[in-house]
């Protein structure tokens, strides 16, 4: 069986999308389509758009998003493949859903332009921080940021793979689990270059404006069981879509145990579709038995129709 799977936050980079809508008129269409449900040309932002523009959290969703669907409508056009799960890391389980027709792409654009933005303003730049971490047990991190919270909050944002885990929280309390975590025999733990705690706590006022935005949307018939970041399990229940993309915004990733439970549902390949191979990377660590591949342009392409 096959998964598709779609990339989050951290994969973003100028001309992202631009050699597959240069060559193929359906990933054209797709920017189009972004372009006319922002009002403005996102397109232009993902072909040449500079480093400070696309870490702007508001910027970036829209941006990776789109992109992942131009290269999943080129890939449903060019390969004669279907998927039996979708699923995304955070920002990508829009992409899923819209895989998965549940979600319009013009909607989900619109939407997480507007969860860019509800995150970015939930917390006052430099009140939070995030920090990879590796080489320790999830349970050993997890007692680690209780003993240095400190009445303030701490805690795991991503479970992404074996022994790499990302923290998020107030950015003194990120900092005091960054020197614990290094005591307590971490190979690694280092502060990342995000703009909010994103996956935290401190996150619950984005939840409450996302959910009003959320209550407006028309969702659609499930085509394929999605993966929800909040429980890690498959499920096609329309009427759960946006309590689950609600609730994501405050709860980690579990990235780790979707990853074993799509492997439990007998999927052995997955496809990367959208910016850059995070994912496949961590699909690898979590599990080595699985085949990988990815599509974010021409090249990537022609590998998956071989």
């Amino acid at each position: 069986m096959i998964a598709y799977v779609f990339p989050g936050q951290g994969s973003q980079y100028s001309g992202m999308g631009k050699d597959l809508a240069d060559n193929f008129a359906s990933a054209r269409a797709v920017f189009e389509e972004a372009n006319d449900a922002l009002g403005f040309d996102l397109a232009g932002l993902c072909f040449s758009g500079s480093e400070a523009e696309l870490k702007l959290t508001a910027n970036t969703q829209p941006a990776i998003l789109t992109t992942s669907i131009a290269a999943l409508r080129v890939l449903e056009q060019e390969v004669e493949i279907s998927p039996a799960y979708t699923a995304g890391h955070s920002l990508g389980e829009y992409s899923a859903l819209v895989a998965s027709g549940v979600l319009r792409l013009a909607d989900a654009v619109r939407i997480v332009r507007q969860r860019g933005t509800f995150m970015q303003e939930a917390v006052p730049v430099g009140v939070g921080a995030m920090a990879a971490v590796m080489g320790l047990e999830a349970s050993e991190l997890e007692a680690l940021c209780r003993d240095v919270a400190q009445d303030e909050i701490v805690a795991p944002a991503n479970y992404n793979s074996p022994g790499q885990v990302v923290i998020a929280g107030h950015a003194a309390a990120v900092d005091r689990a960054i020197a614990l975590a290094k005591e307590r025999g971490a190979k690694r733990a280092l502060p990342l270059p995000v703009s909010a705690p994103f996956h935290s706590a401190l996150m619950a006022p984005a939840a409450e404006r996302l959910k009003e935005v959320l209550d407006k949307v028309e969702l659609q018939q499930f085509r394929c069981p999605v993966v929800s970041n909040v429980e890690a399990l498959p499920y096609e229940d329309s009427a759960r879509v946006k309590p689950l993309l609600v609730e994501q915004v405050c709860v980690p990733v579990r990235w780790e145990e979707s990853v074993h439970n799509l492997s439990q549902q007998k999927v052995s390949r997955f496809v990367e579709i959208g910016p850059g191979k995070v994912l496949s990377g961590l699909i690898k660590r979590i599990d080595r038995s699985a085949s990988t591949l990815n599509v974010e342009d021409v090249q990537s392409l022609l590998k998956i129709q071989k």
